[in-house]
């Protein structure tokens, strides 16, 4: 399959500015293509990553990609998608981001290869530019009434939208128009979203280029989710790609509790698999749902690409260990990501403490009588091992790496004891 095929199979593609002209391209050479992404905050999350990966794509294919960073356009804030004007960040807070940003970008794409990938900040050309310069040299080309027929604008028209807001189009028009300038640029992608923003792209490289000039723009299709709720949140929030967080023990397991419904769709949509490893773990999955095996191979290669080979071995032992109850076998460090929301007790650490004490003063078990009945039944364990007798006393040998006890009550329910 060509690259284009390849994407077509995957359902990456949604819509492209012209289809003939984009495969020729892609078939007769190597181009420079651009992705972008606005430092909103110091990470991106997972609904950033489908455009990121599409372009690494593009970069395996011998294409040189060109990651923007928006420096400028992150400190205007873009009204694709939104219903209501985006909170203005401070010029320290955006750099910052960025920062954080570059160091994750780093992560997924090749910089050093004979096509390495380069790295841009929109702030670089467009921090300085004066307001005259700004309204003389492309405002002048782009017209209100074209400005309005684009969804962003024009579906903000009744609840009201800033001349700020209403200008980054421009912006971002800006940043194709330097890259085909100075890089010999010639495409763009990005979310189904940023069509208006691109296509204005377009139209300022036509009208500023000289005649002949010849660019495309291909956009990628919003993720969504069977059951209809919105890809990559959890009752605890967005999954971002900073291992702080979201630490990676998490980005594992939320992976893999894909629903079959969907884990082939992400596979094609995130993972670096060949279509015939997809298929076969597609055959799995109507065959042999309950063994999982494609959850376990997206879990696998997106813990892998994010975060690593160590953290995902590190995630898949710390599944393990509170799949079989065997939590002693982790570090500190493991527990810290595996037990970071489960409920947990400060203790002072200076006395040995009976284990009825315990289970009344972290609020494991409602009453004496409860916690004396838990323990007898078996239902209460240490690190893994089950206390059937009431007399039993915590001392050093039951803190793991000094630090913490895992007391885990019936069959799922895990507290934390922080020493």
């Amino acid at each position: 399959m060509s690259l284009l095929e390849d994407l077509q199979w995957r359902g990456i593609v949604y819509q492209q500015t012209d289809e003939e002209a984009i495969k020729n391209t892609l078939n007769d050479q190597k181009i420079s293509l651009y992705c972008g992404v606005d430092p909103t905050a110091d990470s991106m999350h997972i609904g950033h990553l489908l455009p990121f990966l599409t372009l690494r794509r593009f970069q395996n294919e011998g294409h040189r990609p060109i990651v923007l960073v928006g420096g400028a356009t992150g400190l205007i804030g873009d009204p694709s998608g939104k219903s209501e004007e985006r909170k203005l960040q401070t010029l320290e807070m955006v750099q910052h981001n960025v920062s954080c940003i570059k160091n994750q970008l780093e992560n997924i794409f090749d910089f050093e290869s004979e096509n390495g990938a380069i790295m841009v900040n929109n702030y670089d050309w467009a921090g300085s530019m004066d307001i005259v310069t700004f309204l003389r040299d492309f405002g002048k080309h782009v017209g209100v009434n074209y400005m309005l027929a684009k969804d962003t604008i024009s579906s903000r028209l009744e609840t009201g939208i800033s001349f700020t807001e209403f200008t980054y189009t421009i912006l971002q028009a800006m940043d194709f128009y330097h890259l085909y300038k100075n890089h010999d640029c010639k495409m763009q992608i990005g979310g189904s979203d940023q069509w208006g923003n691109i296509t204005t792209g377009l139209e300022l490289i036509r009208k500023m280029m000289p005649e002949g000039a010849k660019a495309y723009g291909l956009t990628i299709p919003l993720v969504t989710k069977a059951d209809g709720t919105k890809f990559g949140k959890t009752e605890s929030g967005a999954i971002w790609l900073d291992p702080e967080k979201t630490t990676p023990y998490e980005f594992y397991q939320f992976w893999i509790n894909t629903a079959d419904a969907d884990v082939i769709k992400y596979l094609k949509f995130f993972t670096f698999l060949t279509r015939e490893a997809i298929e076969e773990l597609e055959e799995a999955v109507a065959a042999e749902p309950h063994l999982r095996k494609a959850q376990k191979a997206l879990a696998e290669e997106m813990t892998r690409l994010i975060h690593g080979e160590d953290s995902l071995q590190q995630a898949i032992k710390i599944s393990a260990a509170l799949f079989s109850g065997d939590v002693k076998s982790l570090s500190a460090a493991e527990i810290k990501q595996g037990f970071k929301d489960v409920p947990s007790y400060e203790h002072n650490g200076e006395a040995e403490m009976n284990i009825i004490d315990l289970l009344i003063d972290a609020k494991i078990a409602p009453s004496k009588r409860q916690a004396r009945e838990d323990v007898t039944n078996g239902a209460v364990s240490i690190n893994g091992e089950r206390v059937t007798d009431t007399a039993y006393t915590l001392s050093d040998k039951d803190r793991i790496d000094g630090q913490f006890t895992i007391v885990r009550r019936g069959k799922k329910k895990y507290f934390l004891i922080k020493y």
